[in-house]
C-alpha cells in the first residue's frame, strides 16, 4: 500500500514562532481581513430591544431564547476545537494567526449571546435552563452532540476541517435567516444588528476552512465530503424546520428547508464538489 504523502499545513515546523516570512499569501489575506472586521459587544445598542421583545408573541420568544442558546454554546464548542486541536495541529504560522484571532471572535461571539439571554430573559430559571441548553434542550444537544463528537474523534484532519466547515456554515445558517426575517419586519435592533456582525464572521470563518482544505494534499473523496455535508444539513432542517420551527417567526418551513440546501451547495462548490441539492436560493 503506497505511503500517504506528508501534508505540508501539518508537518512539523521549528520557524511557527515566527510570524515572517509568509509561506501562504492567500492565508495571511484571510488573517488580515478577519483582523480588519473586529467589534466588540460594545458596539451593539441593546436599549430598545427590551420593549420590542415585550411585543413579541410567546411563539417568537420561544423561537429566539432557543435559538441564542444554541448560540451561546456552539460558539464555546468552535473555541475548543480551535484551541484543542488545530491550533496545535496546524504549524504554518499564519493559519495559526487567522485561529488566534477566531479564538478571539468566538469569545466576543459568546460575550454578545450571552448579553442578548440576560437582557430579554428575566426569569432565573429559565435563563439557567437555556445557559445550560445542551443539557436541557433536546434540539440543542443534538446539533452540539454532532459538533463535539469530531472534536475528540480519530478522524483525519481534513474531515474534521469539512466538519467544522458545517458548523459555522450550515449550522447556523437557518436560524441567521429567521433573525434577518426579524430585521425585515423592523423588529429586535440589536439582536439583528449584531445577527449582522456575527454572520459576517462565521461567513469568513468558514471561507478559511475551504481555504485550507484547497491547500491539503491528501483531500477526500467528493462521496465522503457529501456525506459529512449531508448529516449537517439533516440535522440543521430538523432543528429549524421542525424541532425549533420557523413558522414560529412566521417563516416558511419549506422555503427554509430549500434555504439550507441551498447553502449546503454553496458550501460543497467552496470545497471543490458538485451539488448534491441543486436548488436555487428561495430567501
Amino acid at each position: 500500500m503506497p505511503a500517504i504523502p506528508e501534508e505540508p499545513l501539518l508537518a512539523e515546523n521549528p520557524d511557527r514562532f515566527c510570524m515572517f516570512p509568509i509561506q501562504y499569501p492567500s492565508i495571511w489575506e484571510m488573517y488580515k481581513k478577519a483582523e480588519a472586521s473586529f467589534w466588540t459587544a460594545e458596539e451593539v445598542d441593546l436599549s430598545s430591544d427590551q420593549r420590542h421583545w415585550e411585543n413579541l408573541t410567546p411563539d417568537e420568544k420561544h423561537f429566539i431564547s432557543h435559538v441564542l442558546a444554541f448560540f451561546a454554546a456552539s460558539d464555546g464548542i468552535v473555541l475548543e476545537n480551535i484551541a484543542g486541536r488545530f491550533m496545535k495541529e496546524v504549524q504554518v504560522s499564519e493559519a495559526r494567526a487567522f485561529y488566534g484571532f477566531q479564538i478571539a471572535i468566538e469569545n466576543i461571539h459568546s460575550e454578545m449571546y450571552s448579553l442578548l439571554l440576560e437582557t430579554y430573559i428575566k426569569d432565573s430559571t429559565e435563563k439557567n435552563r437555556l445557559f445550560h441548553a445542551i443539557e436541557t434542550v433536546p434540539c440543542v444537544a443534538k446539533k452540539a452532540e454532532w459538533a463535539l463528537r469530531w472534536i475528540d474523534g480519530s478522524e483525519t484532519f481534513a474531515e474534521r476541517l469539512i466538519a467544522f466547515a458545517c458548523v459555522e456554515g450550515i449550522f447556523f445558517s437557518g436560524s441567521f435567516c429567521a433573525i434577518f426575517w426579524l430585521k425585515k419586519r423592523g423588529l429586535m435592533p440589536g439582536l439583528t444588528f449584531s445577527n449582522e456582525l456575527i454572520s459576517r464572521d462565521e461567513g469568513l470563518h468558514c471561507d478559511f476552512a475551504c481555504l485550507l482544505y484547497s491547500l491539503l494534499r491528501n483531500k477526500l473523496s467528493e462521496e465522503r465530503v457529501k456525506g459529512i455535508v449531508k448529516e449537517a444539513v439533516v440535522i440543521e432542517r430538523e432543528f429549524v424546520v421542525d424541532s425549533l420551527p420557523c413558522a414560529l417567526v412566521g417563516m416558511n418551513g419549506e422555503l427554509m428547508s430549500q434555504y439550507i440546501e441551498f447553502v449546503a451547495d454553496r458550501l460543497l462548490g467552496a470545497l471543490g464538489c458538485g451539488k448534491v441539492y441543486n436548488v436555487p436560493k428561495p430567501i
